[in-house]
């Protein structure tokens, strides 16, 4: 999956997508920065400059702050800190904004302008900011109010977009598809390839490779600096955890109501409904017939309903929805925007216990029932008295343990008494093992805060409390070990391992060389020649050349690839061996099948150049980026490496 997401960044079209969807999650993701507190900088501290124009560190933590927000409704609990630090979420921030700035910027050279009747059209959309589906000023007004943004802010953050939005169509209009770029985009979805082809793996070479100790050694001594080990470190530690503290916390009325108050986006309530459905299934582009026998199948089970029939019994009779079929039709509650329009125009229409005619969608037609509505709204202070309670217990035993932890090391700051600290709060000293920069620490998992801390301690001091999402901890140098190159012993089972495996892929590439070699030469048969050395034969089956670089059973390789849709005679041999994830691959076509250019209607036409103009502007625009970022003046200030570096 990250593979997946790593490719699609980059192409400048899915960055700025990510900034529309950004745009569209108005008062979920864009409004809410609440990853804050991350950098102990002061926020409008410049960040970086870019041709004269100055970016805030604030802004910088807003836009990551977005982003996190946005790949963790996105990915859910599949949303680690393993895959953001793969990502590369704070410098993909970063760059997010210089683009924008550089579009900014374009836009102004070019004297493109956002008139205040577009500012306020396009605020007006945001349904946000509705109440019963209309704009209200009072919305706007809370929501910003309970974000703590002034309209201005927002509305300058809202003509910038809208500014971008111009500079992009700008860019982007002149962009056209010719006869030929159609009919080359057509022979590339169409025409297809099958190829055979012989793998070899280094793994089935390993037991060709004998480990003399002199050759070791000597290769050892060659490659030694790549097992350096590197400095590590251990700690003595107590930590503060909040549990501890629960019962210290005394909450009143005026202190739930604050934390209430302050958080009253979590207790927002969408509107929804609940509602059960009857679906007989036909496809969208079934025939007319097919159409009219199932929407007979639906009235007759609209006329059992309303002649007294159960509607979940009627579900359990006729619908089609294997899913919800069993269970009387229920689909739950659900808000807008979760079903397709369709179905949500009309869901939404009734009141509860009210049911439809007949309705057509995508999947065939429903009868549905709504069973209850609700309105959007706050839930009031009464119903949600438990979870502020809850919240705000933990969020005052942990400021309790914070409290501690900085008593207990501005007391011993100096003297490093860990031993004092630990006796005077009832805490038991801990010791990690050694643990290296970007590695997971005994006893407290991988934490960057207290690697980078223990890292730069020096002597007996104490490192100042580090303040984990759900403990604080106390600590300081146990042992400290330099980093060194290793003697062979020390490493020997890595180093075996390592040269075992770099001969044993010297001896696949060489058998692969040599039997493309002995092909070529006896101008032969890949298969047959595979047979002839018990080598299996594996085929691709048939693919496009419009897959790119992937390679069906093989996998990404652009070069392969190309020399692959070079070949147009069967049985002929792809002239190089390549490798692909550590395997070296022998090719040959096996196969070649022609588009067929009576499927080449005018319909087929049109899709095509809509495809090929939206992929042509999103080349435009990528380009004309890539160009600005080139003569632009960038300068990023140590505030924003730092930043980047955590």
């Amino acid at each position: 999956m990250l593979d997946l997401i790593r490719r699609k960044q980059k192409t400048l079209l899915v960055k700025i997508v990510f900034w529309v969807i950004i745009a569209a999650f108005i008062g979920t993701i864009f409004l809410v920065w609440g990853r804050g507190g991350d950098s102990p900088q002061d926020p409008a501290a410049t960040a970086m400059t870019i041709n004269k124009d100055k970016i805030s560190l604030d802004e910088v933590q807003r836009s990551y702050n977005n982003l996190y927000n946005l790949y963790q409704s996105l990915y859910r609990d599949q949303f680690t800190p393993e895959m953001e630090r793969t990502l590369g979420l704070r410098q993909m921030a970063a760059d997010r904004l210089i683009e924008q700035t550089l579009l900014v910027q374009e836009a102004q050279r070019r004297g493109i302008t956002v008139s205040r009747d577009e500012l306020i059209a396009s605020i007006a959309e945001i349904t946000a900011f509705h109440e019963n589906g209309v704009f209200s000023r009072q919305r706007y007004l809370e929501v910003l109010a309970y974000q703590r943004i002034t309209p201005e802010e927002f509305e300058r953050s809202q003509t910038r977009q809208l500014l971008i939005g111009k500079i992009i169509d700008a860019i982007q209009k002149d962009v056209s598809v010719s006869e030929s770029d159609i009919v080359a985009e057509f022979r590339k979805r169409n025409e297809e390839i099958n190829l055979s082809f012989v793998n070899f793996a280094p793994a089935a070479f390993e037991n060709r490779v004998a480990i003399d100790e002199s050759e070791l050694q000597a290769w050892f001594s060659a490659q030694r600096e790549n097992f350096r080990l590197p400095e590590a470190v251990s700690l003595r530690y107590i930590e503060f955890n909040p549990q501890l503290y629960f019962d210290e916390v005394t909450l009143d009325d005026a202190a739930l109501e604050r934390h209430y108050r302050r958080n009253l986006d979590q207790f927002e309530v969408r509107e929804q409904i609940s509602a059960a459905h009857v679906l007989i299934r036909v496809s969208e582009d079934a025939d007319e017939a097919s159409v009219d026998q199932a929407r007979q199948r639906a009235e007759q089970a609209l006329r059992e309903i309303r002649a007294g029939m159960d509607f979940a019994e009627a579900a359990r009779t006729f619908s089609e929805d294997d899913g919800s079929a069993a269970q009387g039709g229920d689909l739950g509650y659900f808000p807008r925007g979760v079903m397709v329009p369709a179905f949500e125009q009309v869901a939404f229409s009734l009141e509860p216990g009210q049911i439809s005619e007949p309705v057509r969608t995508p999947f065939g037609f429903h009868i549905i029932k709504v069973t209850d509505h609700i309105e959007a709204g706050i839930r009031p202070l009464t119903e949600v008295l438990d979870q502020v309670q809850t919240d705000l217990r933990q969020e005052e035993a942990r400021q309790l343990a914070i409290q501690r932890a900085m008593d207990a090391f501005n007391q011993h700051r100096h003297t490093g008494d860990l031993e004092t600290a630990a006796r005077v709060n009832n805490l038991e000293i801990q010791e990690t093992g050694l643990f290296t920069r970007d590695g997971i620490i005994d006893g407290i998992g991988r934490a960057p805060q207290i690697a980078v801390a223990a890292f730069s301690l020096t002597g007996g001091q104490l490192a100042r409390p580090a303040i984990l999402p759900d403990s604080v901890y106390l600590f300081k140098i146990k042992e400290r070990r330099e980093s060194r190159l290793p003697d062979l012993d020390e490493v020997r089972a890595q180093v075996e391992e390592a040269y075992r495996q770099e001969k044993a892929a010297e001896f696949a590439r060489q058998a692969a060389t040599d039997f493309l070699a002995q092909l070529r030469q006896d101008n032969g048969d890949l298969e047959q020649l595979a047979r002839q050395k018990n080598l299996p034969v594996q085929e691709t089956g048939r693919f496009p050349k419009a897959y790119e670089s992937f390679i069906p059973r093989i996998g990404e390789n652009a070069a392969l690839a190309t020399a692959a849709f070079a070949l147009e005679t069967p049985g002929s041999v792809i002239p190089e061996v390549f490798e692909v994830d550590q395997r070296f691959i022998v090719a040959a076509l096996k196969e070649f099948k022609p588009a067929d250019p009576s499927l080449l209607d005018d319909n087929l036409k049109a899709t095509l150049r809509a495809s090929l103009k939206e992929r042509k502007q999103d080349e435009a625009l990528e380009a004309e980026v890539e160009a600005l970022r080139r003569t632009a003046e960038i300068r990023i200030t140590p505030i924003l490496a730092n930043f980047l570096e955590r």
